[in-house]
């Protein structure tokens, strides 16, 4: 019979990977460093084959061709071995315990403050964890197993599952006084030539409102001269200081982006509303999407 590598060792070898040291793979492991170093030596030795380099002066962990192969492996078969006590779980307690919770910069700070109240009122048994960061790196955390559920907007790449929730319409946002401001709606064909300030690169809203508007070719983007912004607040003091104009969602409107900055807002007129559509995300075939799917009616009211 063969001998099978036990979960702690699979958990080694992928904390190895994930951290790139072997001390602070052993503290995420709340392990020591030597017992991790054993126990990777022990699943070497069980399938008589070398995952690691050694020797040499590199003291960084260096993965063998076959090392990186069972890492991703060892990532697989984890995930299923947590969906066989996640799928329990459920059926004792749905919507309770942990729940690993990863939202885009331009929806958390104008969701969350509503959700938070609303899912703890409704769910007290359920800890919410939560990570805000570029939809790129939050669809890898969910492949990869760190997180269980994602609030984005569409499109988005990935091996992932999607439940659309709500349609979050774009507004035209500009200095006052700004030419553009006598028109409402302002027709999408009229920005060509304007300064838009968008997101810096990365930011899946850069994309979404290039696409959901149909920004015309040529259109002036102000990042090329180095003006972009990280977050939305940020874009609405640009606008405010006259370097240019932006697109707004309305999501981030309702929730007092603007403030009492000297900016204007106006609707946009094209052959089509221009919006991003929010979701939901899990893994595909995650034994939690029944809870997932049962959480969005809470979720689309606060984006009401």
């Amino acid at each position: 019979m063969m001998l099978l590598p036990s979960p702690q060792q699979l958990r080694y070898l992928v904390a190895l990977a994930d951290h790139g040291h072997f001390g602070r793979a052993a503290s995420a492991c709340a392990v020591t460093q030597s017992t991790l170093s054993a126990g990777l030596i022990a699943l070497e030795r069980q399938l008589a084959a070398a995952l690691l380099e050694r020797g040499g002066v590199v003291k960084r962990p260096v993965f063998t061709p076959l090392g990186l192969e069972l890492v991703a492996r060892a990532r697989t078969a984890l995930a299923a071995l947590e969906a066989v006590a996640e799928t329990a779980a459920t059926a004792r307690d749905p919507l309770s315990g942990p729940l690993r919770l990863g939202v885009i910069p331009t929806i958390g700070p104008f969701l969350l403050p509503r959700l938070m109240p609303a899912l703890r009122a409704a769910y007290p048994r359920l800890r919410l964890w939560l990570r805000e960061d570029l939809t790129d790196r939050l669809v890898s955390g969910l492949e990869a197993g760190k997180l269980d559920l994602l609030i984005l907007a569409l499109p988005a790449a990935g091996a992932i599952e999607t439940l659309p929730l709500a349609a979050d319409p774009f507004r035209l946002a500009l200095p006052r006084g700004h030419h553009l401001a006598a028109r409402d709606p302002v027709p999408v064909s009229v920005l060509s030539g304007e300064r838009m300030l968008l997101l810096e690169d990365g930011h899946c809203l850069r994309g979404h409102a290039e696409a959901a508007c149909g920004l015309p070719r040529g259109l002036s983007d102000a990042s090329e001269d180095g003006f972009a912004a990280t977050s939305l607040h940020t874009l609405v003091q640009m606008v405010a200081g006259g370097l240019g104009i932006t697109l707004l969602p309305q999501l981030a409107i309702d929730a007092g982006v603007v403030g009492d900055a000297p900016v204007e807002l106006r609707r946009l007129e094209g052959s089509a509303a221009p919006a991003r559509m929010l979701a939901l995300a899990w893994r595909p075939r995650s034994p939690r999407a029944a809870e997932f799917a049962g959480l969005a009616p809470a979720v689309a009211a606060a984006l009401a």
